[in-house]
């Protein structure tokens, strides 16, 4: 450790010290559970007092990088790497920051995804084989350049009123007083909410474990994500009524449907117990619903339909259609809506012409409902399947079955995993989204049941029996 503090800066020597530790920890000098030194021997190293090394170990600490303990010293967290904050005085603004880089875990998925033998059940999207198959007419530049004169700042005036329509149709939702704003896919519609809602150093509660602590856009900045316990039932009222009454909370997030990543669909009763808990405090809910095309069973009513006024309700037809058409929206009071098409404007965010008009043909085709129809039965099959598969493995894992969207939740049963333990999964090209990816926890995994294939069934079991047994073997080895 050859790092001294600038005694000639401006800047705090505690602030030095924060700056020296995140970038070795990125750099990947202090690992995840690794302990630092004692506090003693960093004030020694670093020519400072004791207090300073405190203060800086503290600030690590809240912003997500360390974890302190009386007795036991400070530890960098094996947990969610994406949701950790970047101190606002030296907050980097290059695209290349380390604050922006993806956690390492994905970096090496992303590597192997193209590799033969890979099984993916990583992947957020349905396989290609199971995206619906519409068939779109011929378009000349001029029929373009024509329907490019119905765009505005909300989005493509057409797919705006089918879309409306659709939402009132098939969920329950009202129209009156609110208007839709089309973006480019659901992360597009989550940085138009930020840019309006947010302030650097506000706050955001969202379920724990929730797909948002994956997202290293929050870092940039500067926002907190308060995670929220949750039960099979969905958020617990009382954790997040704590939240409320002790933080400064400027929005709800949550993805009541299908939750990412636990699966979870939040019972009726829940619904309403939040919906009225925000109310109270007057907070906004974010719903997510960009698994919402995907119901295997029926489902309670939206946080929408249940709150018009409440709520804003996000939604997407990617998860649909396939990532290639991006297509999102906010569903939200005009007043509101129109603050989100301006800041469009004002970010010069353009959601392209095509994808829109492909997605108002699609949502307008006769055919839109019976290919749902055979998407739906389809990953019916397939969500049988992998719960067949699972059976033999019940004494190792604990999951629960799924009414919709695309993910199974698998909690390991034994000694708690580490973050390095999960590395088994890839030298045996099992790709599954861990925990820690989307919360402090570190031993459960998502897996994503649509893109696993009748003829690869054998092929799961097989790997996913391999894990498992060495991770019992490592389990025991730590142990004894």
């Amino acid at each position: 450790m050859t790092f001294t503090v600038d005694k000639t800066s401006q800047q705090p020597f505690y602030q030095q010290i924060v700056t020296y530790f995140i970038d070795q920890i990125q750099s990947g000098t202090y690992g995840p559970g690794d302990r630092l030194p004692p506090e003693r021997e960093l004030a020694a190293r670093f020519a400072v007092n004791r207090s300073t090394v405190v203060k800086a170990l503290d600030e690590l600490r809240s912003l997500g990088w360390i974890s302190r303990k009386q007795g036991s010293g400070s530890k960098v967290l094996e947990g969610r790497w994406g949701s950790r904050q970047a101190p606002l005085s030296y907050l980097r603004a290059s695209l290349d920051s380390p604050y922006l880089q993806q956690d390492p875990f994905v970096t090496e998925i992303q590597q192997l995804r193209q590799q033969p033998h890979v099984l993916d059940l990583y992947t957020g999207d349905l396989p290609p084989a199971l995206i619906p198959d519409f068939a779109f007419p011929a378009f000349t530049w001029e029929d373009i350049r024509t329907e490019h004169q119905q765009v505005t700042p909300s989005g493509y005036r057409p797919l705006e009123d089918t879309l409306l329509r659709h939402l009132v149709d098939a969920f329950g939702l009202s129209a009156n007083g609110q208007k839709l704003v089309i973006t480019a896919g659901s992360t597009q519609g989550i940085t138009l909410l930020m840019q309006v809602l947010l302030h650097a150093g506000d706050c955001i509660a969202t379920e724990d474990p929730s797909f948002l602590f994956s997202l290293p856009l929050f870092s940039t900045m500067n926002v907190q994500l308060v995670g929220i316990p949750q039960d099979d039932e969905g958020m617990l009222p009382n954790a997040l009524a704590r939240a409320l009454k002790e933080r400064k909370i400027k929005f709800v997030y949550l993805n009541p449907s299908y939750q990412n990543p636990t699966g979870h669909t939040m019972s009726l009763n829940r619904r309403k117990t939040i919906i009225s808990l925000c109310q109270s405090y007057q907070v906004p809910i974010i719903e997510d619903d960009v698994f919402g095309e995907l119901a295997l069973t029926e489902t309670p009513p939206k946080l929408k339909a249940l709150a018009p006024e409440t709520v804003i309700y996000l939604g997407s037809l990617s998860k649909l259609l396939g990532s290639t058409i991006k297509i999102g929206w906010l569903l939200a009071p005009e007043a509101l809506a129109e603050q989100f098409a301006q800041a469009k404007r004002r970010m010069a965010i353009d959601t392209t012409i095509f994808p829109q008009m492909l997605a108002n043909i699609a949502l307008q085709s006769p055919a839109y409902v019976s290919q749902q129809h055979v998407l739906l039965q389809e990953m019916s099959e397939r969500k049988a399947a992998l719960e067949a598969a699972l059976l033999p493995f019940r004494e190792d894992w604990q999951w629960q079955s799924i009414k919709g969207g695309l993910y199974f939740w698998l909690r390991w049963r034994h000694a708690p995993l580490r973050r390095s333990d999960w590395q088994v999964f890839l030298r045996h090209n099992l790709l599954i989204a861990p925990a820690f990816l989307f919360s402090n926890e570190t031993s459960a995994l998502r897996i994503n049941y649509t893109r696993l294939a009748a003829d690869e069934q054998a092929l799961f079991i097989e790997r996913f029996r391999t894990i498992t047994t060495q991770l019992k073997e490592q389990s025991n080895e730590r142990n004894h």
